[in-house]
C-alpha cells in the first residue's frame, strides 16, 4: 500500500483517479480549491477524526507546504491539479499560469525536500504542429512550435520536472493525456469537444464542427486504469502518451454524438479548421501499452453512450 497525494482531486480526472486508487487499497488523500465534507480543517478543531482532503490552491506555496505539514510524507503525488484548455487559457491567462506554472514549481520546491516520486500530468497538446505519429521522443528532436498558452504552460511544466530532475535527483513520470472524456466531466464551453457536443446535443443547442481535424478519443476509465498503474510500474524519467486507438475526424465525433443521442442533423454547423489548433493528433501508446499495461476497452460509441446517459441522468433529461 503507498500513500499518495492527488492534486486537482475534484477535477474530472482526480475524482476518478482517487475512487480507483483506493479501491486498489492505497491511502489516498486529494486536495483541489473548493471545501468539502472530508476536509481537514487547520485553524480550528475538526469534526472528523481522518480527514481525506484539504482545500489548497497551489498556486499558494503556504497552502501547498502546509498540507504536507499536516498529512506527513507521501510516497506519490499525482499532479491532476492544472487550468484546462486551450480557450480557457486565453480567457483565463493570469490563472492559467499562475496555477499551471508557479503551482507545479511550487510542488516540485517540496519533492526537493520530501523526495516523493511525481507523477505528472501532461496534455497532447504539448506536440503542437508536429503533423505526423506523435512519439514521446519527438520533443527531443523536433522544434515544435505549441499553439496557444494552455500548450506552452504544459511544455513549461515538463522543462521544469527535467530541471528538477537534473539539479536534485528527483524521481518523476510525465504522462500526456489524448482528449480524455467520460462520465464526470460536466459542461463549460471550456471542456472537451466529445463533452460539448454530447451536451449540446442532449439540449437541443447547436455545435459547430470544424473540419480538417482528427484524434483519439479516451474514455476515462481505460486512462485512470493505466495512470494508476505507475504505483507498481513507476520508472523514473519516463514519458508516457496516454491516448486511445483510433484517430477519427471531428466530423465522425459528431455523426457519432447524433447517433447515441438522436439528436437533430440541423443542430450541427461546419466551418473551416480551426486557427492555432493541431489539425491531426496520431498518437503512438506502445510505450505505455509495453509498461503500463494500457489498453482501450470502450468504442468511441460505446463511451460517448455511456456519457451520454450520465449526462442525462446529472441534467435530470429524458430518454
Amino acid at each position: 500500500m503507498a500513500r499518495i497525494l492527488v492534486t486537482g482531486g475534484l477535477g474530472v480526472v482526480g475524482t476518478w483517479l482517487v475512487r480507483e486508487l483506493r479501491e486498489r487499497h492505497h491511502d489516498v488523500i486529494s486536495c483541489d480549491l473548493a471545501h468539502q465534507p472530508d476536509e481537514v480543517a487547520f485553524g480550528l478543531h475538526g469534526d472528523l477524526r481522518e480527514p481525506r482532503y484539504a482545500r489548497c490552491d497551489i498556486g499558494e506555496f503556504r497552502q501547498l507546504a502546509r498540507l504536507f505539514e499536516h498529512f506527513g510524507r507521501f510516497d506519490y503525488v499525482f499532479h491532476c491539479a492544472a487550468e484546462f484548455g486551450r480557450w480557457n487559457g486565453e480567457d483565463f491567462y493570469e490563472t492559467l499560469w499562475r496555477t499551471n506554472v508557479i503551482g507545479t514549481k511550487h510542488l516540485l520546491r517540496l519533492q526537493e525536500s520530501q523526495r516523493f516520486r511525481l507523477v505528472h500530468f501532461s496534455s497532447s497538446e504539448v506536440y503542437g504542429d508536429y503533423p505526423h505519429l506523435m512519439v514521446e521522443h519527438i520533443t527531443d528532436e523536433v522544434e515544435i512550435k505549441q499553439l496557444n498558452d494552455y500548450a506552452m504552460s504544459k511544455w513549461v511544466n515538463e522543462m521544469q520536472i527535467r530541471n528538477a530532475i537534473a539539479q536534485h535527483g528527483v524521481e518523476s513520470v510525465v504522462v500526456r493525456l489524448f482528449n480524455t472524456y467520460g462520465p464526470g466531466e460536466h459542461y463549460s464551453p471550456y471542456r472537451s469537444v466529445n463533452c460539448r457536443f454530447l451536451y449540446c446535443a442532449l439540449h437541443g443547442l447547436p455545435w459547430t464542427v470544424y473540419r480538417g481535424h482528427a484524434r483519439t478519443s479516451t474514455f476515462l476509465a481505460d486512462t485512470i486504469r493505466t495512470v494508476a498503474n505507475l504505483v507498481e510500474h513507476f520508472k523514473p524519467g519516463e514519458t508516457y502518451n496516454i491516448g486511445g486507438d483510433q484517430l477519427h475526424t471531428i466530423e465522425e465525433l459528431s455523426d457519432l454524438v447524433l447517433k447515441v443521442t438522436g439528436a437533430s442533423p440541423t443542430l450541427v454547423r461546419y466551418a473551416d479548421a480551426e486557427p492555432l489548433t493541431t489539425k491531426v493528433k496520431l498518437v503512438d501508446t506502445s510505450k505505455a501499452v509495453r509498461d503500463l499495461g494500457h489498453r482501450s476497452t470502450y468504442s468511441l460509441e460505446e463511451g460517448l453512450r455511456l456519457t451520454a446517459d450520465w449526462m442525462r441522468q446529472v441534467y435530470k433529461l429524458s430518454k
